[in-house]
């Protein structure tokens, strides 16, 4: 049966009406389809004298003086010209998987000196080159700088967002495609983003029920090998079907997300826990110091003292034991842990002391 025909049947199928679930192309990457980074270090001129001070940087000044040797023009080397409207930067740009010579691609610029703002400022033509050391894009143009800075003649001064780094859509001209493998061989790698191996399990056995058995086989469990037929636009239409068969992925595995720096909790829905019972109280201590004045009499005699008097009081709240009965759900320990009112901080003390109890069936993760 050709390619053609099977894309035909799978499209009916598709149509015939699934239960809801999550596209193909939602939850896995195709292996060799990828964005390459460039990276490139050039020069921004026309700033209103917001650019490098030379004598702190001098690969700035080495850089213009190589950029006008190029041009004809010889810089006497005991010459250290004032360029405070030129700023050295550095260039990075994401290459799209299938970029072609002549297309587009937007670019951010960072300063790589002291420059203090990079707003007016126009790139020269700077060079992007890849891992490998080859230059597959070509970068120019003024630049869109979302922050800015003001000082005064007093030394104050107020800045607003990063006026030192700035974008420039479309600033770059793609001179050679990237490699990429998809238009060779006659297989397709899947690679989930989230490896599971029941959903590695799960794609594999839909590819195969509707193109046959052999068709597909995971390889592990992030990873799925699809025959493909090797003509490029055959397999364009053979993975434009592929990508929208809807999947039921498996449940993730239980964990516990805890942000230790903004208090954030994030428990997951398969959370549960073993019998366990909590008491948790707050211990307050509050100490206060008061100014006692002791002032003889008007004809009396002796001077006017002054005696520090402290105050120590101690509370503590009296906070009721909640219990955690068997397979206790992430909808019980919310209610319990609500209803005693404890703060993101003692939540996390709990969570922590749950896990070292051995009663918390998750993996608890703090970052």
């Amino acid at each position: 049966m050709s390619y053609r025909r099977i894309i035909s049947i799978v499209c009916v199928l598709l149509m015939s009406g699934m239960a809801h679930a999550d596209r193909l192309k939602d939850i896995v990457d195709i292996q060799g389809v990828r964005e390459n980074q460039l990276i490139g270090y050039g020069l921004v001129v026309g700033l209103n004298g917001t650019g490098d001070k030379t004598s702190q940087t001098p690969f700035t000044v080495q850089t213009f003086k190589n950029m006008m040797a190029q041009f004809g023009i010889s810089v006497p080397p005991n010459l250290e010209p004032k360029l405070k409207n030129v700023a050295a930067v550095s260039v990075n740009a994401n290459l799209p998987a299938f970029a072609k010579p002549g297309q587009k691609i937007d670019i951010t610029v960072s300063s790589l000196g002291n420059a203090t703002s990079l707003r007016g400022g126009t790139l020269l033509m700077t060079p992007l080159k890849g891992a490998d050391g080859r230059v597959y894009a070509v970068a120019q143009g003024e630049l869109v700088v979302g922050g800015f800075g003001a000082e005064g003649a007093d030394g104050s001064k107020i800045t607003v967002n990063v006026p030192s780094a700035g974008r420039i859509p479309s600033g770059a001209t793609v001179e050679v495609a990237s490699p990429n493998p998809f238009q060779t061989g006659n297989t397709l790698t899947f690679n989930l983003r989230n490896p599971d191996f029941t959903t590695a399990r799960r794609i594999t056995d839909s590819i195969n029920q509707m193109l046959g058995q052999g068709t597909a086989k995971s390889l592990d469990g992030a990873s799925i090998q699809v025959a493909a037929p090797a003509d490029p636009s055959q397999k364009v239409m053979f993975l434009s079907v592929l990508e929208n068969l809807e999947i039921s992925p498996g449940e993730p595995s239980a964990k516990v997300i805890i942000n230790s720096r903004t208090g954030t909790i994030v428990i997951g829905s398969a959370v549960k826990v073993f019998p366990a019972a909590i008491s948790h109280g707050n211990l307050t201590v509050t100490i206060s110091e008061n100014t006692q004045v002791s002032q003889p009499n008007a004809l009396g005699g002796g001077a006017t003292v002054v005696a520090p008097q402290s105050q120590v009081d101690a509370t503590q709240e009296n906070n009721r034991m909640f219990l955690f009965e068997a397979g206790t759900t992430l909808d019980d320990i919310v209610r319990a842990v609500n209803r005693v009112g404890v703060a993101p901080g003692d939540l996390m003390a709990i969570l922590e002391a749950l896990k070292q109890a051995g009663a918390l069936r998750a993996e608890l993760i703090v970052i």
